[in-house]
């Protein structure tokens, strides 16, 4: 079979090229459903002459809801867009009002949701819907429809109309809207082809690990697949034949890559940044010689650079630390089999590039957006001379990217978004000539790409400065007593810092001191503990200019959440209600 030109197109890629026993499985009440790519395919199809049975016609949406990465989710993608159909992602933590908006904004006819939780949030909006015709459920919910009604509502009767409308369907049609999170405003509804994804998939294969079509392979997905970095890997892996296996959520990927022992998975910095603190925190309290060696090993880890460029005698240094910590820290997380982790959404911080690439656990950072489809520029290690420390790699083929006049990202080419769903005057703001204006700040040094900065989130100060958060974020996060940071200082005469500490470090810290940590509520009453926090943050701001170095900062008793609104589902900073729930803390700086 040629190469996929539709999304719907690489299942029956992997059925032609390379049929698998088990291509996708997931949890399900202490059981794993599992499906085969002949069984995978089989469905979607009843799902297609499902959705033609009950009335959905070509170009009309339908939305997806779902707490955690599932087979059926994927089914019913395949499923809706091979009949001509539109599909409408959502985050399952977005608010009732976010539901009613992006429901109407897309006029969304059906509505699949993953469990009674979510059933009941759409429901209790429904009325304020008036496009929206049923809504159905993956799991058993008293009173709801199940997902399966729609596969047994088609039959062979819809066969030739399915078959007709999959052959009609042009790699150039709208196949998906994406709104996007947002840190401000409404969310935006990015309108991508079936051409943006698939091309940027194929684009972006060469980057990958290289999998031998000979072996099996096993990745682990739970970053959310209405998020279009996770979405685009899912089609990418069942090009390469690679079994997907679903995790429980993000509270149990531990066990989970334990139980799968991946050789690929995506995460965000986030997640990285946890994982080091928790395999620092151990290594250290071990106490005495293995302490010391693990100390040492770290250190040496944290000197990584790719290509080996530190020469043989590090090398030879580094081959015994990983013999000695951290092949048994891989066993410990179920990382043996690990090729590949593809950190996006936000920075990471060098450090951590640094540390895991030096454990033996390669980490490739990429940059994109969802109006990239979203693939722009990626590290890997698969070739030399492609990773850089503190950039996210060299850009993908068939792509331009260009830095403007005041530094922000331009990019042209087979991933630039159709526009904005019902919004040209948005669309227009930010497509210029065909070049798609990212609203990111950043430079090309030797064809890598690094990223400096959001447009947007860069601020003056009251001396006429301008200060770049995100770097100072990112350098601040360097702190292993800081767990979360965002940088103030719009209009204030010094930027300072509202920290979030990082209570397992803390705990450590207290114990070695000989006195007791404190709960998280109370840690910013601790005068001996903000002031060790200040003064690592003051050993980190001594590299830069006088007038970006965080000169305060207070600590929070409570950490950055999704559920407190401080946080988009991606993980990143809300800023303006960060200002605005911190607004007296913040004024006491300055006062």
């Amino acid at each position: 079979m040629d190469n996929p030109t539709r999304l719907f197109d690489f299942p029956r890629f992997q059925l032609a090229n390379k049929p698998l026993d088990k291509m996708m499985t997931m949890p399900n009440e202490g059981n794993r459903v599992t499906y085969t790519t002949r069984q995978f395919v089989e469905e979607m199809d009843a799902v297609s002459r499902g959705l033609i049975a009950l009335g959905l016609q070509p170009g009309e949406r339908v939305a997806l809801i779902s707490h955690n990465n599932r087979c059926e989710w994927n089914l019913m993608d395949h499923g809706i867009l091979q009949c001509g159909g539109i599909d409408v992602p959502l985050y399952p933590t977005m608010t009732p009002q976010d539901f009613v908006y992006i429901l109407n904004h897309s006029e969304s006819k059906f509505c699949f949701v993953s469990n009674q939780e979510l059933f009941e949030k759409v429901q209790s909006i429904r009325d304020q819907v008036p496009s929206l015709q049923e809504v159905y459920t993956f799991e058993n919910v008293a009173g709801a429809k199940s997902w399966r009604e729609v596969m047994s509502a088609g039959s062979e009767a819809q066969e030739e109309e399915l078959v007709s409308r999959r052959n009609g369907v042009q790699d150039d049609q709208m196949a998906t809207i994406i709104y996007t999170s947002g840190t401000t405003g409404l969310p935006k509804g990015v309108m991508l082809s079936h051409s943006n994804i698939t091309q940027n998939i194929l684009r972006s294969i060469p980057r990958l690990p290289e999998f031998d079509p000979k072996e099996e392979y096993r990745v682990l997905s739970f970053l959310p697949v209405c998020h279009i970095f996770e979405r685009m890997l899912h089609y990418l892996y069942m090009y390469c034949g690679v079994m997907i296996h679903f995790g429980g959520s993000l509270e149990t990927v531990k066990d989970d890559m334990i139980e799968t022992k991946p050789h690929m998975f995506t995460a965000v910095p986030r997640l990285l940044e946890k994982f080091y603190d928790g395999i620092v925190a151990k290594g250290r309290a071990a106490g005495g010689v293995k302490a010391a060696i693990f100390n040492w090993a770290v250190k040496l880890a944290l000197q990584w650079q790719p290509d080996g460029q530190n020469g043989a005698f590090y090398e030879w240094k580094l081959g015994i630390a990983r013999k000695l910590v951290f092949d048994k820290v891989k066993e410990a997380l179920g990382l043996t089999q690990i090729m590949a982790v593809a950190s996006g959404s936000a920075a990471l911080a060098p450090r951590l590039a640094h540390f895991f690439n030096g454990a033996g656990i390669p980490v490739w950072e990429g940059y994109g957006l969802t109006e990239t489809s979203p693939v722009v520029s990626v590290s890997t290690t698969r070739d030399p001379g492609m990773l850089r420390i503190g950039t996210v790699g060299k850009i993908i083929a068939d792509t331009e990217v260009r830095i403007a006049g005041d530094g922000e990202i331009l990019v042209k080419g087979h991933q630039v978004m159709m526009g904005y769903y019902n919004d040209e005057e948005k669309t227009a703001e930010v497509l210029k000539d065909g070049w798609f204006h990212t609203g990111d700040i950043g430079v090309i040094e030797d064809d890598f790409l690094r990223i400096t900065d959001r447009k947007k989130e860069m601020f003056k100060t009251s001396g006429g400065k301008y200060v770049a958060p995100q770097l100072l974020e990112n350098a601040i996060k360097g702190s292993r007593f800081v767990e979360q940071v965002m940088v103030i200082g719009e209009s204030r005469k010094h930027p300072s810092a509202l920290v979030v500490p990082d209570m397992v470090v803390l705990e450590e810290w207290c114990s070695r001191h000989d006195r007791t940590c404190p709960a998280a509520a109370d840690v910013p009453k601790d005068e001996e503990i903000c002031a060790r926090i200040q003064e690592d943050i003051d050993g980190i701001m001594a590299p830069f200019a006088s007038w970006e170095r965080v000169k305060q900062i207070r600590v929070l008793p409570e950490p950055f959440s999704i559920d407190g609104g401080e946080l988009t589902p991606t993980l990143k900073l809300k800023r303006k209600p960060i200002l605005a729930k911190y607004g007296d803390l913040i004024e006491s700086i300055y006062n």
